[in-house]
């Protein structure tokens, strides 16, 4: 694959990845995010919250820059539970709710920028740079990253896709099918 057209392809599927979620949020009030179905079904602001706080902590993990989430943005956002809650179990985010919608989709759309103007700016040999290294810490050996990566350890291109791309996609079909539960239909046939 040349190096054009593996970027070219990254940063056009990211976009579209993350076309989905603003659509998906244009056509959303805070009833259908926080809508709690029943024990042990995650509501919509869970994996709302949860993917774009996590995309917010890869990016940290991939560049070293601080994520944007801190106290000011959960004042603004009020989301129940300030944390992605990727260590947490679903009896505890199942009360994950968005205090202010406006607020989550300005957050949502700043993470969003940000990684793509970091796209834009990578080259070919990015890709190829370890994160994370082999041995692989606990809290990361068992996790689908650790299946994906080579050798060497996870690549900034494995991060890339195995914690954006793939878990974005992965959230935005809880989303559909949270949608479909309140009365709203899904974002792609």
């Amino acid at each position: 694959m040349g190096d054009d057209l593996l970027l070219d392809s990254l940063r056009r599927r990211m976009r579209a990845m993350h076309s989905l979620y603003e659509d998906a949020t244009a056509t959303m009030d805070l009833s259908h995010v926080n809508h709690f179905e029943r024990e042990g079904v995650l509501p919509i602001a869970f994996s709302l919250f949860h993917y774009i706080n996590m995309e917010d902590s890869s990016y940290f993990l991939i560049t070293g820059e601080l994520p944007i989430f801190n106290d000011e943005w959960a004042q603004r956002i009020d989301p129940t539970i300030p944390d992605h809650g990727k260590h947490k179990t679903v009896d505890e985010m199942i009360h994950q709710r968005i205090g202010n919608l406006e607020e989550f989709i300005a957050y949502m759309g700043t993470v969003f920028a940000r990684t793509e103007t970091w796209l834009q700016g990578l080259v070919r040999s990015d890709l190829d740079r370890v994160v994370i290294a082999r041995p692989l810490p606990p809290q990361v050996a068992s996790t689908y990253s650790a299946r994906v990566a080579g050798e060497a350890g996870i690549t900034v291109l494995d991060a890339t896709e195995c914690w954006m791309y793939q878990h974005g996609l992965r959230h935005m079909g809880e989303i559909e099918l949270g949608r479909g539960l309140v009365g709203l239909q899904g974002m792609t046939s």
